[in-house]
């Protein structure tokens, strides 16, 4: 199962408000999800974007894609993020 960590668009008409969720990549956009990761309310002057730092390093390590835009959200937050290195040389 490939993981994609991306946004869920919620809130009303002309005054969105998103989730950042990790997903299967098969789901919809606002469909089922495997777990909530943080928020993003671009509505707030400046905009409001808050995360579990901890769960989406998990979710990292593990393989999970960032979306473009979650990727530069990160970015402004200044997260860096890191696979570990699990290969083994014999």
């Amino acid at each position: 199962m490939a993981v994609h960590v991306r946004l869920s668009r919620h809130g009303t008409r002309n005054r969105p408000f998103y989730h950042i969720i990790a997903a299967d990549h098969k789901m919809r956009r606002d469909g089922r999800f495997i777990e909530k990761l943080g928020v993003y309310d671009p509505g707030q002057e400046p905009s409001f974007v808050d995360f579990k730092e901890d769960r989406l390093q998990h979710w990292y390590e593990r393989g999970a894609h960032l979306s473009d835009t979650v990727a530069k959200l990160l970015k402004v937050k200044n997260v860096k993020l890191a696979r570990k290195n699990t290969s083994k040389k014999a």
